[in-house]
């Protein structure tokens, strides 16, 4: 796994980054953006998502087989 700093393609991962970056953001961390939208931590957390200044780690999804021994995901 590598840190990424490119919003996710999945929407739930999207969701979840942002979350987790509004509950520091509450918290009393600073915002990674000069001049927010927004006042509120949750659209602050989008803004700067959208914008690439989030690092994240998303684990990899396993590949198995089913049972004609084809890979899924």
């Amino acid at each position: 796994m590598s840190a990424q700093s490119k919003a996710p393609e999945s929407k739930f991962a999207y969701v979840v980054i942002a979350a987790r970056r509004a509950r520091q953001l509450m918290a009393g961390a600073p915002p990674l953006i000069e001049n927010p939208h927004s006042q509120k931590a949750t659209r602050i957390a989008l803004e700067e998502l959208d914008h690439s200044l989030l690092e994240f780690e998303l684990p990899e999804t396993p590949v198995e087989e089913d049972k004609e021994g084809k890979r899924r995901k």
